[in-house]
């Protein structure tokens, strides 16, 4: 990573619902449907898929979603390096808190960091910007990173990369890079875990919730 690419404070302590553990819930079943070697297959392919839609890395900026989509922005910044040396290495973080359509119930968000890289003097402006979360629900959450990226400028073409596309949109929103399709139930939850958040090994875990709750952990509403 470009040193001048800063990364904000994260923790494994969940803060929201869309970061709260998998049910613990005697009646529901948990299956992992990725694991660590998994991950990193699906994170290199996504980097060359991006290298060759875009004819290349010029311009490019990667924008992790937080929490776990800045880690994942991360990662494939690194294989971006790895793959198109004219790359710089820098990503950037972009909070959406403040620009959420659910404000009102649950107006006690805690609100994050929105860093560019140094070399972007503020502004995205005619970039190629891709932005990046771990799953891709609703859509809700790319909508509110969509307004958000408004105030900070105009760039030239914004693309999305999702880890994990679980589907049930409610918007018209789709990821130009997946990692893994998802078919899922809503009553379903999916945790993305991932070893510099959580600790432990890289995983993507799907269980059931015996109650009918939608409260995904890792999912974007």
């Amino acid at each position: 990573m470009n040193p001048g690419s800063r990364m904000p404070e994260t923790s494994a302590t969940p803060s929201s619902p869309r970061d709260a553990e998998p049910s613990t819930d005697p009646g529901t079943a948990a299956r992992t449907v990725l694991g660590e070697a998994d991950i990193a297959r699906a994170l290199t392919r996504i980097a060359h898929e991006i290298v060759e839609r875009n004819k290349g890395a010029a311009d490019l900026l990667l924008l992790g979603i937080p929490t776990r989509g800045v880690q994942l922005a991360h990662r494939l910044a690194e294989r971006l390096t790895q793959i198109e040396p004219s790359f710089n290495g820098e990503y950037g973080t972009l909070d959406v808190t403040m620009y959420r359509d659910d404000l009102r119930r649950q107006p006690t968000r805690a609100v994050g960091q929105t860093v560019l890289p140094g070399s972007l003097d503020g502004t995205i402006d005619d970039k190629v910007v891709v932005l990046v979360d771990d799953v891709l629900f609703s859509g809700r959450t790319i909508r509110a990173a969509l307004d958000a990226l408004n105030d900070l400028g105009r760039p030239r073409v914004v693309q999305l990369a999702a880890l994990v596309d679980r589907g049930h949109r409610e918007l018209p929103i789709r990821a130009d890079y997946v990692g893994k399709n998802l078919p899922t139930s809503r009553s379903e939850r999916v945790r993305v875990r991932l070893s510099d958040v959580d600790g432990g090994a890289d995983s993507v875990v799907i269980s059931g919730v015996s109650t009918g709750s939608a409260s995904e952990s890792g999912v974007a509403r």
